[in-house]
């Protein structure tokens, strides 16, 4: 076991700030409960399980993580809470985000230092709905994954299975869990180069997106939604997203834009487009519905019925 208590210069809205690292609302790795928040890691050190406590009136967050990983989770609870992040250069430039920022002065960006986790939920997100992810993220951790260690366990927190479990799981099984051959082969990919992709925190954001990219499976998209989670990148857009583009356009210009028009639309504030693009997402601004949701495939195996 380890511990720490962090004194932060601001109020720390834990959830708020963790909230996308979460994978849906059944999602194991993840609980919120008395306002504690934990969390099941999968660290390079190994599992571990990270219970956190915000106490505002003290000026403090509490930490205590067990299992192998513990050391490793408590030293990067800061980071994790958006410590790295740095919003002075920012400006609300449209009333929308300035509501928005004035909501939620105290959010930031998180720095997980997590990158297999992060490429391993972005790789299970491509080019499907949300429902069918995050129901691929569940079975994959409740089938191969671990009992979080220590009272994560005890309380059904699980952690997602270490790469060299992954590395073997056969095809069949993928499709049993409704993972498409195209996503589970990056998500081995994952599993396989986690040392090396693990080295894309020392780099510089824009070295980082490149050496992400390099990998087969990874583009625009994926790569952005890795370094904002685990690289606590302010300024990675999720282009090529099937809703974001819509949401950020009606919020600034009251219709649905492309990403070329999003990116015209968001040079303003670069280096913070990403922090953008979460305002937006806090502020609960989603594009107009015009038909009927997109339906999960039905023909793979284990299909959401």
């Amino acid at each position: 076991m380890a511990s720490t208590v962090w004194r932060p210069a601001w109020p720390v809205p834990l959830d708020t700030i963790l909230g996308p690292l979460r994978r849906g609302s059944g999602d194991a790795t993840y609980a919120v409960r008395n306002g504690q928040v934990w969390r099941g890691l999968r660290t390079p050190e190994g599992a571990a399980t990270l219970a956190l406590s915000a106490h505002p009136t003290a000026g403090e967050v509490a930490a205590t993580a067990w299992g192998a990983g513990a050391e490793w989770a408590v030293a990067r609870v800061p980071a994790m809470l958006g410590a790295d992040d740095d919003p002075r250069g920012f400006r609300p430039l449209h009333p929308v985000l300035t509501a928005a920022y004035r909501q939620h002065p105290h959010w930031r960006v998180p720095r997980s230092g997590l990158v297999y986790e992060a490429l391993v939920a972005a790789a299970l997100e491509q080019k499907v709905t949300g429902r069918e992810a995050w129901a691929g993220w569940r079975r994959l951790v409740h089938r191969h994954g671990d009992a979080a260690p220590g009272p994560g366990g005890e309380r059904g927190l699980r952690v997602l299975p270490a790469p060299e479990v992954v590395r073997r799981i056969p095809s069949w099984e993928w499709l049993s869990m409704h993972v498409d051959g195209a996503r589970s082969r990056l998500v081995v990919r994952a599993a396989q180069l986690a040392d090396s992709l693990q080295h894309t925190l020392d780099a510089d954001n824009v070295s980082a997106e490149r050496m992400l990219r390099s990998v087969p499976g990874i583009g625009v998209w994926t790569a952005a939604e890795v370094r904002q989670r685990a690289h606590g990148d302010a300024d990675a857009v999720s282009f090529g997203d099937y809703h974001i583009p819509s949401s950020i356009g009606h919020a600034l210009i009251g219709r649905a834009v492309d990403d070329a028009e999003l990116a015209e639309l968001l040079e303003p504030y670069s280096p913070h487009r990403y922090r953008v693009q979460r305002l937006v997402e806090l502020a609960g601004i989603r594009a107009e519905r015009h038909g009927p949701r997109m339906a999960p495939r039905q023909h793979l195996p284990g299909s959401l019925r």
